[in-house]
């Protein structure tokens, strides 16, 4: 399984699109600028078969370091949610001919939270 980059999708849109790249850079940032910017206001971000993306806060919580088996206390934080769309939840499932499951949150930490 590859790993894409967004220069590499720019330059995939740009080719199919026949835009400038420096134009669909430009496109691509401020749209995921938009999106950080909405996920740290709190916002739910809802693309209709894509999937919905919204900011959940952890709770604080009591964890155990692995190598010194000391407790730990770890602090609330916010992270982000994704809920897979229907349309992609049958795509995957075509491609890997497994089920999937949408209602499955994936959280990834939420580092910028605080940058507007």
């Amino acid at each position: 399984m590859a790993t894409i980059t967004k220069k590499e999708l720019i330059d995939r849109i740009a080719d199919a699109t026949g835009d400038k790249r420096v134009l669909v850079k430009r496109v691509v940032q401020r749209f995921l600028d938009e999106v950080i910017l909405e996920l740290g206001n709190g916002n739910r971000l809802e693309f209709r078969d894509f999937g919905v993306f919204e900011t959940k806060v952890r709770k604080a919580r009591r964890a155990q370091n692995p190598k010194t088996l000391e407790p730990v206390e770890v602090p609330e934080k916010r992270a982000v949610k994704f809920k897979i769309g229907r349309l992609m939840k049958q795509r995957l499932a075509a491609i890997s001919g497994a089920q999937i499951d949408g209602d499955v949150a994936q959280m990834a930490e939420s580092d910028r939270d605080d940058d507007d």
